[in-house]
């Protein structure tokens, strides 16, 4: 089993962003991190399922996510993500990220745990720090489809 643990961070909704990841399975531990100048906490919470995710080089991995973010959760356990792809993500944010996570959702046996931020949970304290510190560092990157969809939007 390889657990996934995941939070995204945001200053502003938009502002300067970024997520903590922390990989285990078994005596393997790695943790990861990036932060944008310019993001959504949502994206940033989907952002480190995926990038979490995307670590795994062997199919058919047995994964469990831990995630304080009921968007994702919902978002997949409720299946309202199916419903997105088969109505071209009509009215609904972070189509991108979306095609990305169902990418690399597939490869593996996924099941997700909610838990609660904030709250003490050692691993999600510890990717909360890690996203905070991410979207404070002097090097962000640019969440390129988000701003531009953006630039789009502040035309009219």
């Amino acid at each position: 089993m390889i657990e996934i643990y995941t939070d995204g961070a945001s200053s502003g909704n938009p502002g300067p962003g970024g997520y903590g990841v922390i990989l285990r399975s078994g005596k393997h531990y790695k943790e990861i991190s990036a932060g944008y100048r310019k993001t959504t906490n949502n994206r940033m919470e989907l952002m480190a399922v995926i990038v979490g995710l995307e670590q795994i080089k062997t199919p058919g991995q047995q994964v469990m996510i831990y995630s304080d973010s009921k968007y994702i959760i919902d978002s997949v356990e409720k299946k309202w993500v199916f419903g997105w792809v088969k109505k071209n993500f009509a009215g609904k944010k972070n189509k991108d990220l979306w095609l990305r996570f169902l990418s690399v959702y597939k490869l593996h046996q996924i099941k997700f745990t909610w838990v609660k931020g904030h709250a003490g949970h050692p691993e999600n304290e510890r990717c909360d720090e890690l996203a905070v510190l991410a979207s404070k560092s002097k090097s962000l990157l640019i969440d390129t489809f988000f701003e531009t969809e953006n630039q789009k939007m502040d035309i009219f």
